[in-house]
């Protein structure tokens, strides 16, 4: 492998040039809520591209009460490395639940067919709120519904 280093600036000298860090994009966050009008998430990151799809939870100790993570596209999820169980609810592109994993324990993987993209929320929380496949969620920005 050759490798090389630009040593010839504009200023005349003959330091490195070091490229500077881009600044990491901070995840956009949007609010889920039922067709019922229940508050399923009501802060919500939302990790579309690969780097912060694959990350997900991992290094997290939980979520809090109100908070979740759409991964989009997301077939199927794994919770290798996590550190506590979750709720994973699977919707197709028309934003209809396909199916749930309650209290998805760390080491395991869940899919769905025809899903679209995965929302991970703290366990139990779709049991508590009635969540069931054929549901429609609607996605809103954050700032918007405040």
């Amino acid at each position: 492998m050759v490798a090389f280093l630009a040593t010839d600036r504009d200023d005349g000298t003959d330091r490195p040039v070091v490229a500077r860090p881009r600044l990491r994009r901070l995840p956009r966050t949007v609010r889920v809520v039922a067709d019922d009008g229940a508050v399923v998430c009501a802060r919500c990151e939302v990790a579309e591209r690969m780097i912060p799809r694959m990350r997900g939870l991992l290094g997290r100790d939980g979520l809090g009460l109100g908070e979740g993570m759409l991964l989009r596209p997301a077939p199927s999820i794994m919770t290798f490395f996590m550190r506590f169980p979750i709720d994973v609810v699977f919707i197709d592109k028309a934003q209809t639940i396909v199916k749930i994993a309650h209290s998805l324990r760390p080491w395991r993987t869940v899919g769905a067919r025809r899903s679209a993209a995965a929302l991970e929320l703290p366990a139990g929380t779709a049991a508590a709120l009635g969540l069931e496949p054929g549901m429609t969620l609607v996605l809103a920005d954050d700032a918007t519904t405040q």
